[in-house]
């Protein structure tokens, strides 16, 4: 009988579920009793720093990050020429419902999109609500953490690619720590909606024109619910305590801890993560660089909304073979839609930016290591007195 293991995909760097044909230990052998133990960073010594600087062979990325391109750049073009970039954020959030459902069929991957898109328009109504009302700070964070949780649960349950939060959490904090009053929901629902429906409109256009169509992985077998639930908790955990850390220490941009927690937790055992952990911190660090050159410029709206749509591109060439890389260019792009929606000194930015990122990675990797401690100690068998 085939039993539920938690793989690491390099190709993406993230948690997924699939079955696995035999338990094996992080060398590829099998586990003593049968239990995999992929998850313990003493059998994987001397590989964090490989995974950390492996780049993955080029998968088609090309035309995802084409994709990605068009469905931020027309939006923001929109609102530059109406004069509304204050609402970008809205915008840059619904678009990243393209980025889904990259290796599935075009009909899995259009039905994941609008999915994903509904629940990226939910997390950013969640997190103007939570401006509006004046809910104290300490609440935005739970309430941003349980977001995470919850979405975690969605992802696995309709097989989600990417799977995970990390997008949700990202709109639910950033629109959060926004100004907002109640007219702020209309222009979430109406710039945040037709964002997530031209992106779904961009897929549509590419599934017409291209006659290949990806197969898509066979559904994870009986037993994903445990290794699902479990994942929340974990991501819940880490999103509360790093986004209650990056409260305390800094106060603004505690949202950035929070995304950074919940990345660092997102690989399938403890290697992945830690990896994945190392290149966020790295890659943001790198990233902070060329966003102080760029923002130095002070470049007008429409050629910041130029470099940042090149940014976006340049992310999803990398996203899948290696995450730090990616991050170069997520930074200085995140960094450029805060200052398109709310104007800041790139100063305060840029040293936000970092110490929130070193508070996310930091607890994310701890929880990630003591939650794998408990599930190994929890499925250990027991042994005779």
């Amino acid at each position: 009988m085939d039993l539920l293991s938690e793989e690491w995909c390099p190709a993406r760097s993230v948690w997924s579920p699939r079955r696995s044909h035999a338990r094996t230990s992080a060398h590829g052998a099998a586990a003593p009793g049968g239990r995999d133990v992929r998850w313990s960073v003493t059998h994987s010594k001397g590989r964090v720093w490989t995974g950390v600087i492996r780049v993955a062979p080029h998968n088609g990325d090309h035309r995802v990050a084409v994709r990605a391109a068009i469905s931020v750049a027309v939006p923001l073009l929109v609102l530059w020429a109406l004069d509304r970039l204050d609402l970008s954020v809205y915008a840059s959030f619904g678009a990243f419902a393209a980025l889904y459902g990259r290796h599935d069929r075009y009909g899995d991957r259009l039905r994941m999109q609008v999915a994903a898109g509904a629940t990226l328009v939910t997390s950013m109504l969640i997190g103007t609500a939570l401006s509006a009302l004046g809910t104290p700070s300490l609440l935005r964070v739970a309430v941003v953490a349980l977001v995470a949780g919850g979405v975690t649960l969605l992802s696995a349950a309709m097989r989600w690619h990417p799977p995970g939060a990390l997008f949700a959490v990202f709109a639910a904090g950033a629109c959060a720590g926004l100004p907002a009053d109640p007219g702020a929901f209309g222009a979430v629902l109406l710039v945040g909606g037709l964002s997530v429906a031209f992106s779904v409109a961009v897929t549509a256009a590419f599934a017409v024109a291209r006659a290949s169509s990806p197969l898509r992985r066979a559904p994870s077998g009986p037993g994903g619910t445990v290794v699902a639930w479990e994942m929340a908790a974990t991501v819940f955990t880490a999103a509360f305590l790093a986004g209650t850390a990056g409260l305390l220490i800094l106060s603004s941009h505690w949202y950035w801890a929070t995304v950074g927690a919940v990345a660092a937790v997102s690989g399938a055992h403890t290697t992945a993560r830690v990896i994945r952990g190392v290149q966020r911190l790295l890659g943001t660090l790198a990233g902070v660089v060329a966003a102080a050159g760029i923002l130095a410029l002070h470049l007008p709206p429409l050629a910041t909304i130029a470099v940042a749509v090149v940014l976006q591109a340049a992310a999803e060439m990398f996203v899948g073979r290696n995450y730090g890389i990616a991050m170069v260019f997520v930074t200085p792009l995140a960094l450029l839609m805060v200052e398109l929606a709310v104007p800041t000194a790139p100063g305060a930015l840029l040293h936000d930016r970092v110490i929130e990122t070193i508070i996310g990675v930091a607890v994310g990797t701890l929880v990630a290591v003591v939650s794998a401690a408990l599930r190994h100690r929890g499925r250990r068998p027991d042994v005779p007195r």
